[in-house]
This record gives structure tokens, C-alpha cells and sequence, in this order.
């Protein structure tokens, strides 16, 4: 199917969720493009807009519904526009979304997502709404065509699915059991990024480190990083997200001894309590998570770890709470994303007795967030008078305009606003800083960058802004931010797809 820019039909990806469903978006953008559409100009409305859902956040359905219903009026107006809805919410409501939303054409879910293309035209064509979903893995995501929203940093599929049985998390059953890549697959698919200017890579899997479960090789994922390390042109190497219950010491190894793998790692706790942390299913306990944080430290003592922590799960009591707070006070983590439990539909844990009231939950989540925004800016101030290398990104700081700064990820992951020399550098770009100030959130350094790399992704980023292109951005998602929140006081339930 071929179009010209004039004459194509336009679309709009709209995601939700985790990053699991943003680099979705980008293999649904590459199947759209590759079928001959293209992005839709700002400020118009697509001929075809997918809405990739999450089922793990609070009120998802209503928030699909009331979408949907905006786009009501421009369906009822332009009978050929078309719209799509896939993701988990997909996967677990199925035909109810045709049934509450009439007006949609195409229902596809979490496996089948390489079926988009065909199910719009056969929508098309029929004039009736497609409603496709399997019950397991059709293609592995990686084989589809792909749209990297980033010229510098990429996330690679080292697997897909869980599992596990969480008592808090819908997720294994709408993602299906793990299914694992082959090394020699991921490294291609590493290496064809590196080929195109990527500098940095982060794997990706909902339990990254149970990679190799399905070909029966338990240090496969340690192989893995090193393997990593061997991929010229590959600066930074991340990952996320790993489970504390599969967590052993060669990862910690592969991480201290491979050069390009960052001294980052982003870990869910989810409670400090052993009596929570068995009611939620976690295969661990309190002084297991401590004693990794503890080697991990011992190998690397720059690490930065962050982590996810959910409050108010049902039965927490001020006890467990404070068993939170005592993990917390000892993990010293740079960040953390704080989710307050509510009741998920069809996870175990909504029908559990005790649930906590809500003024409690908000009460305790409050005292957690206080203690780690302390602890976060504590750890920063030792940043302060440091070097920093500096990977320049686009986007992330939101007043860099009014401040005239712009912003990067140092390789533990921090977030740095600096001011640039007399060179302006490109996202891409490398720039070594000097920190002058610290936030809870973010490092500042205020004199000027007095070291700075041109690069081959800063080079793949100026092409990509010279090249002719249609207007506007057919995807709203950004650049991979794993483990990057804007403010780690998140108030939604942890349990998607890479927050495990």
C-alpha cells in the first residue's frame, strides 16, 4: 500500500501506562507508517487514532470511555475516520468496548498487536467493527516494523509477559506467561540501533531478570549485559524492571565489570512488611531486598536505586507502615515512585478483607513521600562540586526555555539542568558539567559546560530534524524514561507491566 504525503490517510497513537505500552506505540507508529499512513498535522483531528490502553491505573475504563466519547462528534462528522483500541484494556474487555462505544471499528489486544493494519482495512471494507483477541503471543513485538521516537536512547524487548501472580497486578493474565527472546536476536536488534547513531539502550521485560526462564539458562541475563558490553558504539546501557526474588549476585557482577552498563538500578520494593509483602505474593521479604541494595552498593558505591512502593495495600498496618518507612530510611534510594493502593477489578487483592480507608492511606502516603523527597535531596547535595557527563535529551526539562538552560541524564540516571557553552550541543550530544545546586529531583549546574562531545546519535538527531516529514507527531509518547519520573510521588496503584 502506497500514499503520497498529500493524499495518505493520517493517524494519531494515543498510550497509556507503563513504558511496556509506550514502546507498543512505536511498533504500532511503524506498522501504521509502514502501511502507507502518516502523522497526523498539529491540530487536526486523524483519520485514524488508536488508543493503547493500560487496565492497572485507577478509573482506566472510565477514562477510555470518556475519550471515546469526545471523538464521538468528529466520528459522526467524517464517517470515514476510523477508530482503534488495543492494549490491556483491550485484551480484557474485549467486545465490551464495541458494546459501550458502537462508534469503534477496530478492537485488537496485547498479543496480536501486528494485526492493526489489516483489521482497519477489513473494517474498512466490511463496514462493521473487527474484534480480534488472542489468548497468546501471535509475533514477538520486536519482528514488527518500528517509529523510534528517540535518535539517542532506545528501549530493546529482551521478553514479554509474567510469571508471576502478584496479588495487586492484573497484568499476567492480559500479557500472558514470560516468553523470552534469544540472545542473538536482542543483540541484532542492539546493534541495528547502534548502527543508526542510539547511544543508549534499555532492556525491557516485566521481569527483566528472569530472562532465559524459557530456554533453561538462570544467568542468562547477567550474559546478557556483558554481552552488552561488547557492542561497539554503545555507550549506556540500562535495564528495568528486575524482580528482588530473581535477583542474583552475576548481575551484580556484569554490572560492576562491564564498562558501559550503567551503575543505576531501578527496584520495586512495593512494602517493607513480610506480613504484606506475603499477602501481596512477593517472593521475598524485607531483609532480602536490604541485602541486594547492600552487595549492589558494596560493588558499586555510586549506584543510584530507585524503586516503587505502594501504600495502603489491604490489612497494612501502622506497623507494617512503619516497616515501609524503615526500609526506606536504610535503602537511602535517589528516588521512588509512591503509588496508594485502590482496589484493581479482577486482581485478588479487591476482594481481600481490611481494605484501608482512604484517609488513612492518604494520610500515610503523605508521611512516605515527605521522607523520600528528604532523603532524595540528602543524596543529591552529594552531587554537588561533581563532574558529570551528561547524555543531552530533548523534552525533559520542562522551563528550560525560561531559564535557558537545557537538560540530560547523568549515567546513574539523574536528571541535570546545565547552561551550554558557546557551542550549543544537540540531543545526543555528550556534555561533561560541573553540579552547582541540588533539588529533591533534579541537579543543577550553572556554569557553563566546559567539555563537549559531538556525537554520531547528536549527528542522527540533526538528520532527523533536516529531513522532510509530516507535520506533527503521530505517537504522544516521548524518549525512553524508565525509572525518570518528573515527581516520584505518583498516587496510582504500582502493578504494570515493568513495575514489578
Amino acid at each position: 500500500m502506497t500514499a503520497t504525503v498529500e493524499s495518505a490517510r493520517t493517524y494519531e497513537v494515543r498510550t497509556y501506562g507503563c513504558q511496556m505500552n509506550v514502546h507498543d506505540s512505536e511498533r504500532l507508529s511503524g506498522l501504521l507508517e509502514d502501511a502507507g499512513y502518516v502523522p497526523v498535522p498539529e491540530g487536526r483531528t486523524a483519520d485514524v487514532v488508536v488508543f493503547n490502553t493500560c487496565a492497572v491505573r485507577e478509573n482506566a475504563d472510565n477514562r477510555l470511555y470518556g475519550n471515546l466519547g469526545h471523538l464521538r462528534p468528529s466520528k459522526i462528522g467524517n464517517p470515514g475516520m476510523q477508530i482503534a483500541v488495543g492494549g490491556c484494556l483491550a485484551q480484557k474487555d474485549q467486545g465490551e468496548i464495541v458494546r459501550r462505544a458502537p462508534w469503534v471499528d477496530v478492537v485488537f489486544g496485547t498479543h496480536n498487536i501486528g494485526s492493526l493494519p489489516v483489521l482497519l482495512e477489513r473494517a474498512r471494507v466490511q463496514q462493521e467493527a473487527q474484534v480480534e483477541i488472542k489468548e497468546s503471543l501471535e509475533t514477538f513485538p520486536s519482528t514488527l516494523p518500528t517509529k523510534r521516537e528517540s535518535a539517542y536512547a532506545a528501549w530493546v524487548s529482551v521478553s514479554v509477559g509474567c510469571n508471576n501472580t502478584c496479588t495487586f497486578c492484573i497484568v499476567p493474565s492480559l500479557r500472558g506467561k514470560e516468553k523470552d527472546r534469544r540472545p542473538g536476536d536482542v543483540l541484532n536488534e542492539v546493534r541495528t540501533l547502534v548502527g543508526q547513531g542510539v547511544l543508549e539502550i534499555t532492556l525491557l521485560g516485566q521481569n527483566v531478570n528472569t530472562y532465559g526462564v524459557e530456554f533453561g539458562d538462570r544467568l542468562a541475563f547477567g550474559k546478557l549485559l556483558r554481552a552488552c558490553g561488547d557492542v561497539d558504539g554503545l555507550e549506556r546501557v540500562r535495564f528495568t524492571s528486575p524482580h528482588p526474588a530473581a535477583f542474583t549476585d552475576d548481575v551484580i557482577a556484569a554490572m560492576a565489570e562491564t564498562p558501559n552498563v550503567m551503575h543505576q538500578l531501578h527496584m520495586p520494593l512495593q512494602s517493607g512488611s513480610d506480613r504484606i509483602l506475603k499477602a501481596m505474593r512477593r517472593s521475598y521479604r524485607a531483609e532480602r531486598y536490604l541485602g541486594i541494595i547492600e552487595r549492589v552498593r558494596a560493588a558499586m558505591p555510586d549506584a543510584a536505586i530507585s524503586t516503587d512502593i505502594i501504600v495502603g495495600f489491604p490489612g497494612e498496618t501502622e506497623e507494617d507502615f512503619q516497616g515501609t518507612l524503615d526500609v526506606v530510611r536504610r535503602s537511602r534510594f535517589a528516588n521512588a515512585f509512591t503509588f496508594q493502593y485502590s482496589i484493581r477489578p479482577g486482581t485478588p487483592a479487591a476482594t481481600m478483607d481490611d481494605q484501608v480507608p482512604k484517609e488513612v492511606v492518604q494520610e500515610r502516603y503523605e508521611r512516605l513521600v515527605a521522607l523520600q523527597n528528604e532523603i532524595s535531596w540528602e543524596e543529591n547535595k552529594k552531587q554537588v562540586g561533581r563532574t558529570l557527563e551528561v547524555l543531552v535529551a530533548e523534552g525533559e526539562g520542562r522551563k528550560d526555555e525560561a531559564t535557558n538552560r537545557l537538560s540530560g541524564r547523568a549515567p546513574d540516571n539523574r536528571l541535570v539542568h546545565f547552561t551550554p557553552g558557546a557551542e550549543v550541543p544537540r540531543p545526543g550530544d555528550m556534555v561533561r558539567v560541573e553540579v552547582t545546586y541540588a533539588a529533591p529531583h533534579h541537579l543543577v549546574a550553572d556554569g557553563p559546560a566546559f567539555e563537549l562531545r559531538r556525537t554520531r546519535a547528536g549527528d542522527a538527531w540533526e538528520a532527523r530534524q533536516a529531513a522532510p516529514a509530516a507535520p506533527g507527531s503521530g505517537v504522544m509518547l516521548g524518549m525512553p524514561t524508565i525509572g525518570r519520573p518528573a515527581d516520584p510521588a505518583v498516587q496510582e496503584t504500582s502493578g504494570c507491566s515493568v513495575r514489578s
